[in-house]
C-alpha cells in the first residue's frame, strides 16, 4: 500500500462557488494502482466487519461501493438521486451545504436485519451519507460503518457520523473546505 492517494486527488479552486477547493477523486479513479489501492482500503474494514451488504451513493460513491462489493463477495446496493431508480422507493431528504437534495432507495434492496457498510467518495457536513443511513434504517437494516475517499473534517460530517454512533473509515483527510 503505497500509492499516495492524497497526490493523484485533484484540486479545483473555486467550484462550485468562490473560496471552495473542490476535491476532484475522477483523477484517482483514472490512475490504476491508486484505484486499486483505494479499493482495497476500503474493502480491509469490509472483511473484518461481518457485513452482509455495500451500499454506495450516487454519483462517485457507486462506482467504489460497486468495486467494494465486488471485492469482497457482497451484494451491493445503489443510493440514487430521485428518479433513477426503477421499481417501489423510499425518498430521504436532506440539506447540503449549497442547498437542498433527496436520496431514494428501492424498498425491498435491504434484508431486515442487514450489516450494511456505506460508501461515498467525500464527506464534507454529512447530509448526504445520513441521510443515505436513514434510508438504510428505514428499512431495517443498520449501518454498521462507513467508509470515505475523502473527509473534510472542518465542515464536521465526521463528527455528525460519529454523534449517529456510525464509525468512518476515512483514505485521506483534507483541511479547510
Amino acid at each position: 500500500m503505497g500509492v499516495d492517494l492524497q497526490a493523484v486527488i485533484r484540486a479545483i479552486p473555486d467550484f462550485p462557488k468562490p473560496g471552495i477547493v473542490f476535491r476532484d477523486v475522477t483523477t484517482l479513479m483514472a490512475d490504476g494502482p491508486a484505484f486499486a489501492e483505494s479499493v482495497a482500503r476500503l474493502a480491509s474494514p469490509v472483511r473484518a466487519g461481518g457485513y452482509t451488504a455495500i451500499a454506495g451513493i450516487e454519483a462517485r460513491g457507486l462506482v467504489f461501493g460497486a468495486a467494494v462489493a465486488a471485492a469482497t463477495g457482497l451484494g451491493f446496493v445503489p443510493i440514487r438521486k430521485p428518479g433513477k431508480l426503477p421499481a417501489t422507493v423510499l425518498r430521504e431528504s436532506y440539506e447540503l451545504e449549497y442547498g437542498r437534495d433527496a436520496l431514494e432507495i428501492h424498498h425491498d434492496a435491504i434484508a431486515a436485519e442487514a450489516k450494511v457498510f456505506l460508501i461515498d467518495d467525500l464527506l464534507a457536513t454529512g447530509g448526504t451519507l445520513l441521510a443515505a443511513a436513514t434510508l438504510i434504517e428505514r428499512l431495517g437494516g443498520t449501518v454498521g460503518g462507513a467508509g470515505v475517499v475523502v473527509d473534510l473534517p472542518d465542515l464536521g460530517g465526521s463528527r455528525r457520523l460519529a454523534e449517529r454512533g456510525i464509525p468512518l473509515h476515512t483514505l485521506v483527510c483534507f483541511e479547510g473546505e
